[in-house]
């Protein structure tokens, strides 16, 4: 039997603010930079959705420790320095938050300190105060399910009546992982097809999303 929904598992990067695609042509021109050229479907399909040490052990194994040393420094830099410049939430949010009358978390991939300076920017900070998890906190990043059973854990909600809203594979992953359900964000870079499994709703707008939890309640 499926339980009713009681907390609905916000991503950060790509679904509440529109950081992706910053960070997607930050990692571009780092990978031109420094010796590893990358498009941005592979930034995606390599980087989106996953931690800084998950990133960081990928340019160490392609450049060697002292490069993803510089990369990762490069890109703390670049990426704060555009993201005051430009950052907005994403489209529809506010109004998908609004409409939103279930309880609600944040739980990413991105630091906490990173958090605080893009949430901070958007406006969207206090929205979400005390109830923000980091895959910091956790021994396995996405796609493995820790982080989101964490939030659950936190947040005192038996994983499956959580929802997860994604817009990465390894985010995807993860929730169904944990046993949960998921709605993936298709309006970012992340391409569908990517995001398409068991257990997950696509879509496209944010205004849409409470009316597709609701359809789901």
């Amino acid at each position: 039997m499926i339980k009713p929904i009681e907390l609905v598992i916000f991503d950060c990067d790509g679904v509440l603010v529109d950081s992706e695609r910053i960070a997607a042509r930050v990692q571009v021109a780092l990978g031109a930079q420094l010796g590893w050229p990358l498009t941005e479907e592979e930034v995606v399909d390599r980087f989106i959705g996953r931690s800084h040490a998950a990133i960081r052990e990928q340019v160490a194994a392609q450049l060697g420790e002292d490069t993803a040393a510089t990369w990762s420094e490069r890109f703390e830099q670049l990426h704060r320095e555009a993201v005051d410049a430009e950052l907005a939430p994403v489209d529809g949010l506010p109004e998908a938050l609004d409409a939103l009358t279930l309880p609600t978390c944040v739980a990413s991939s991105g630091t906490h300190d990173k958090m605080r300076h893009t949430l901070g920017r958007t406006g969207l900070y206090e929205h979400f105060a005390g109830r923000i998890y980091s895959a910091t906190e956790v021994s396995h990043g996405k796609p493995a399910p820790d982080l989101f059973l964490h939030a659950a854990r936190q947040m005192g909600v038996d994983p499956a009546a959580c929802v997860v809203v994604e817009d990465s594979r390894p985010g995807v992953r993860a929730a169904r992982a944990a046993g949960m359900r998921s709605f993936g964000y298709a309006g970012g870079l992340t391409p569908a097809e990517r995001l398409e499994g068991r257990d997950t709703t696509i879509f496209y707008d944010m205004r849409e999303l409470p009316t597709l939890i609701a359809g789901r309640r």
